[in-house]
Protein backbone atom coordinates (compact mmCIF):
# COMPACT_ATOMS: atom_id res chain seq x y z
CA UNK A 1 0.00 0.00 0.00
CA UNK A 2 1.29 3.22 -0.76
CA UNK A 3 0.27 6.86 -0.32
CA UNK A 4 0.67 9.23 -3.22
CA UNK A 5 3.43 11.47 -2.41
CA UNK A 6 1.38 14.77 -3.64
CA UNK A 7 -1.44 14.65 -1.75
CA UNK A 8 -0.57 12.23 1.13
CA UNK A 9 -4.30 12.80 2.87
CA UNK A 10 -6.06 12.19 0.05
CA UNK A 11 -5.13 8.93 -2.20
CA UNK A 12 -3.95 5.49 -1.12
CA UNK A 13 -2.86 3.71 -3.89
CA UNK A 14 -3.15 0.15 -2.92
CA UNK A 15 -1.35 -2.65 -5.37
CA UNK A 16 -2.38 -6.38 -4.69
CA UNK A 17 -1.89 -7.06 -1.03
CA UNK A 18 0.89 -9.46 -0.14
CA UNK A 19 -0.74 -12.22 1.47
CA UNK A 20 -3.18 -12.46 -1.43
CA UNK A 21 -0.66 -12.16 -3.85
CA UNK A 22 0.79 -15.38 -2.38
CA UNK A 23 -3.00 -16.83 -2.58
CA UNK A 24 -3.34 -16.67 -6.38
CA UNK A 25 0.14 -18.30 -6.81
CA UNK A 26 -1.37 -21.26 -5.51
CA UNK A 27 -5.31 -21.02 -6.63
CA UNK A 28 -6.44 -18.06 -8.07
CA UNK A 29 -9.93 -16.21 -8.09
CA UNK A 30 -11.84 -18.41 -10.46
CA UNK A 31 -10.30 -21.69 -8.59
CA UNK A 32 -7.58 -22.05 -11.07
CA UNK A 33 -3.71 -22.61 -11.04
CA UNK A 34 -1.36 -19.86 -11.86
CA UNK A 35 -0.35 -19.80 -15.71
CA UNK A 36 3.26 -19.39 -15.03
CA UNK A 37 6.01 -17.90 -18.11
CA UNK A 38 8.95 -15.63 -18.32
CA UNK A 39 8.35 -12.39 -19.60
CA UNK A 40 11.16 -12.84 -22.62
CA UNK A 41 10.74 -8.74 -23.73
CA UNK A 42 9.85 -7.50 -20.77
CA UNK A 43 6.94 -5.27 -20.09
CA UNK A 44 3.90 -6.96 -18.31
CA UNK A 45 2.30 -4.83 -15.86
CA UNK A 46 2.99 -6.40 -12.52
CA UNK A 47 -0.55 -5.67 -10.24
CA UNK A 48 1.91 -6.67 -6.41
CA UNK A 49 4.45 -4.16 -6.89
CA UNK A 50 2.86 -1.88 -9.55
CA UNK A 51 5.70 -1.95 -11.76
CA UNK A 52 6.67 -3.52 -15.28
CA UNK A 53 8.64 -6.65 -15.27
CA UNK A 54 11.87 -7.15 -16.54
CA UNK A 55 13.32 -8.96 -19.76
CA UNK A 56 13.53 -12.38 -18.10
CA UNK A 57 12.00 -12.14 -15.39
CA UNK A 58 9.24 -14.93 -14.66
CA UNK A 59 5.72 -14.27 -14.07
CA UNK A 60 2.41 -15.33 -13.30
CA UNK A 61 -0.98 -14.98 -15.02
CA UNK A 62 -3.65 -15.17 -12.65
CA UNK A 63 -7.95 -14.46 -12.81
CA UNK A 64 -8.44 -11.62 -9.54
CA UNK A 65 -11.55 -10.50 -8.03
CA UNK A 66 -10.52 -7.00 -7.15
CA UNK A 67 -14.40 -5.92 -5.85
CA UNK A 68 -14.35 -9.20 -4.53
CA UNK A 69 -11.61 -9.02 -2.33
CA UNK A 70 -12.66 -5.46 -1.11
CA UNK A 71 -16.36 -6.25 -0.24
CA UNK A 72 -15.06 -9.51 1.95
CA UNK A 73 -13.26 -6.65 3.97
CA UNK A 74 -15.60 -3.71 3.84
CA UNK A 75 -19.23 -6.01 4.45
CA UNK A 76 -20.32 -5.05 0.45
CA UNK A 77 -22.44 -6.83 -1.92
CA UNK A 78 -21.49 -5.24 -5.24
CA UNK A 79 -24.07 -8.42 -6.56
CA UNK A 80 -23.67 -8.03 -10.55
CA UNK A 81 -21.09 -5.08 -10.66
CA UNK A 82 -18.15 -8.10 -9.25
CA UNK A 83 -15.81 -8.40 -11.92
CA UNK A 84 -13.36 -11.15 -12.34
CA UNK A 85 -10.44 -10.46 -14.60
CA UNK A 86 -6.60 -11.65 -15.68
CA UNK A 87 -3.43 -9.97 -13.98
CA UNK A 88 0.08 -10.50 -13.91
CA UNK A 89 2.23 -10.75 -11.15
CA UNK A 90 5.35 -11.77 -10.21
CA UNK A 91 5.87 -15.59 -10.11
CA UNK A 92 6.84 -15.96 -6.33
CA UNK A 93 7.68 -13.12 -3.49
CA UNK A 94 7.45 -9.66 -4.09
CA UNK A 95 8.87 -6.73 -1.93
CA UNK A 96 5.68 -4.44 -3.32
CA UNK A 97 6.27 -0.76 -4.53
CA UNK A 98 9.33 1.01 -4.65
CA UNK A 99 8.35 3.90 -2.66
CA UNK A 100 5.29 5.72 -1.70
CA UNK A 101 2.75 7.71 -4.27
CA UNK A 102 1.05 7.00 -7.91
CA UNK A 103 3.14 4.55 -9.70
CA UNK A 104 5.71 6.05 -11.80
CA UNK A 105 6.46 4.70 -15.32
CA UNK A 106 3.36 2.04 -14.45
CA UNK A 107 0.60 3.57 -16.54
CA UNK A 108 1.24 3.85 -20.92
CA UNK A 109 -1.36 4.38 -22.04
CA UNK A 110 -5.26 5.57 -21.39
CA UNK A 111 -7.54 4.18 -18.19
CA UNK A 112 -10.57 4.10 -17.20
CA UNK A 113 -10.86 5.30 -13.67
CA UNK A 114 -13.75 3.49 -12.21
CA UNK A 115 -16.06 4.91 -9.11
CA UNK A 116 -17.88 2.35 -6.92
CA UNK A 117 -19.92 3.64 -4.28
CA UNK A 118 -20.05 1.24 -0.88
CA UNK A 119 -22.34 -1.20 -1.81
CA UNK A 120 -20.07 -2.02 -4.45
CA UNK A 121 -22.17 -0.68 -7.44
CA UNK A 122 -21.02 1.35 -10.14
CA UNK A 123 -20.64 4.99 -10.40
CA UNK A 124 -18.97 5.83 -12.93
CA UNK A 125 -16.24 6.53 -14.86
CA UNK A 126 -13.84 8.57 -16.21
CA UNK A 127 -11.25 7.98 -19.57
CA UNK A 128 -8.02 9.30 -18.69
CA UNK A 129 -4.86 9.83 -19.91
CA UNK A 130 -1.79 8.80 -17.66
CA UNK A 131 -0.53 12.39 -16.57
CA UNK A 132 -3.74 13.13 -15.43
CA UNK A 133 -5.28 10.00 -13.88
CA UNK A 134 -3.85 10.78 -10.16
CA UNK A 135 -5.63 14.23 -10.28
CA UNK A 136 -8.90 12.82 -11.84
CA UNK A 137 -8.88 9.69 -9.01
CA UNK A 138 -8.23 12.57 -6.09
CA UNK A 139 -11.26 14.49 -7.43
CA UNK A 140 -13.58 11.69 -7.68
CA UNK A 141 -12.44 10.56 -4.27
CA UNK A 142 -13.96 14.20 -3.05
CA UNK A 143 -17.13 12.80 -3.50
CA UNK A 144 -18.70 11.36 -0.23
CA UNK A 145 -20.65 8.92 -2.37
CA UNK A 146 -17.51 7.46 -3.67
CA UNK A 147 -16.35 4.33 -1.58
CA UNK A 148 -13.45 3.21 -3.77
CA UNK A 149 -12.18 3.48 -6.99
CA UNK A 150 -10.02 0.89 -9.43
CA UNK A 151 -7.68 1.77 -12.91
CA UNK A 152 -8.22 0.11 -15.53
CA UNK A 153 -6.05 -0.43 -18.74
CA UNK A 154 -8.43 0.65 -21.75
CA UNK A 155 -7.64 -1.56 -24.34
CA UNK A 156 -7.67 -4.98 -22.58
CA UNK A 157 -10.64 -3.31 -19.43
CA UNK A 158 -7.56 -5.54 -16.99
CA UNK A 159 -7.53 -4.45 -13.45
CA UNK A 160 -4.52 -2.23 -12.61
CA UNK A 161 -4.48 -1.17 -9.11
CA UNK A 162 -7.15 0.04 -6.45
CA UNK A 163 -7.67 3.54 -5.06
CA UNK A 164 -8.99 4.97 -1.77
CA UNK A 165 -8.71 7.95 0.66
CA UNK A 166 -5.89 8.59 2.35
Amino acid sequence: MTTTSTTPSVLTVRPIDPAVHGALLVRDDAGRAPVRSVDATGGAPLRCCLTRARAGERIALVSYAPLRRWAAETGAEPGPYEELGPVFVHDGPCAGPAGPGWPEGFHSGRRVVRAYDRRGHILGGELVEPQTAEAVAARLLADPQVAVLHVRAVEFGCFMHEVRRG
